[in-house]
């Protein structure tokens, strides 16, 4: 089987392209790939497949093995393989996720090869039992929520996969290893959640550091930067298109008055390509 290792933002994933539909064993082989000491090492396993729909179709795997509906850094990532594998030639192209449904992308191309993403998202959803949380209002904002002795207050969006914003002090430094596990399967998220801690430091500029469901602590969330965006609107604290710091970099993200579209732009890199022996 050959891959390439690729990333958004240090948000890394095994990519593999040539597969007619998903493997029935592809949650035992994102385990596998995924593990950094045994295996490939990355935060997800992305299978590039046929769409009837779109140009090309996406599905990723955690490295847990649970199939996410969406993500922002890896559909980056697909977008730049096609393009600089020569499977297309348009810079303007589509690509269906299961959360998302078909998601035109926008390729900005430097020296014959992707240099930069700008992807619309879709519109946010903001309906709570929709997200999906266990509270019934739309929108869920600056909702009080208590987790391992200590309470918070967050605000619940959809990109497609379910995210709830908490705002922090200081985000960068944040303790996300003793407060993600506990916020993401918390049962006010009946579907599990990924938990963005973010800092507002101006109205156009927002740090964040993302505990992903079903991958843990992750240098950057493409969807996740989204919501934090759509969320910092919500409370009123940014305008309505900012930069959002993550550990690996920023994304430039605009909540649209227009279309009520998120857009989504930053890069895509490729780490190495290689073969594999398991399948």
């Amino acid at each position: 089987m050959e891959f390439t290792k690729m990333h958004g933002l240090g948000n890394d994933f095994v990519v593999v392209y040539g597969e007619k539909e998903l493997p029935h064993n592809a949650a035992e082989l994102a385990i596998k790939w995924c593990n950094r000491f045994f295996g490939i090492g990355a935060d997800g396993l992305v299978y590039i497949l046929p769409s009837d729909e779109a140009d090309f179709q996406m599905r990723i795997i955690n490295s847990d093995g649970t199939e996410a509906e969406q993500c922002g850094n890896a559909i980056r990532c697909v977008a730049k393989y096609v393009y600089d594998h020569g499977h297309i030639d348009r810079e303007s192209i589509t690509i269906q996720t299961i959360g998302a449904g078909v998601q035109p992308v926008l390729l900005t191309v430097e020296d014959g090869k992707v240099s930069k993403v700008r992807v619309d998202m879709g519109a946010p959803i903001l309906d709570g039992l929709q997200i999906p949380t266990m509270i019934d209002a739309s929108p869920v904002v600056n909702q009080a929520i208590e987790a391992g002795g200590s309470g918070f207050r967050f605000t619940a969006v959809s990109m497609g996969n379910p995210h709830c914003v908490i705002y922090v002090d200081d985000a960068v430094n944040f303790d996300l290893a003793s407060w993600g596990p506990k916020l993401e399967v918390h049962p006010l998220f009946p579907k599990k959640i990924n938990v963005e801690f973010a800092t507002v430091k101006d109205r156009e500029h927002i740090d964040m550091r993302v505990w992903e469901r079903g991958a843990g602590p992750t240098l950057a969330c493409g969807t996740g930067a989204c919501a934090t965006l759509v969320s910092s609107v919500l409370n009123d604290v940014s305008d309505r298109a900012a930069w959002v710091s993550l550990k690996g970099g920023d994304l430039f993200i605009e909540w649209s008055e227009e279309d009520n579209h998120v857009y989504m732009t930053g890069p895509a890199e490729v780490v190495f390509t290689g073969t594999t022996n398991e399948n």
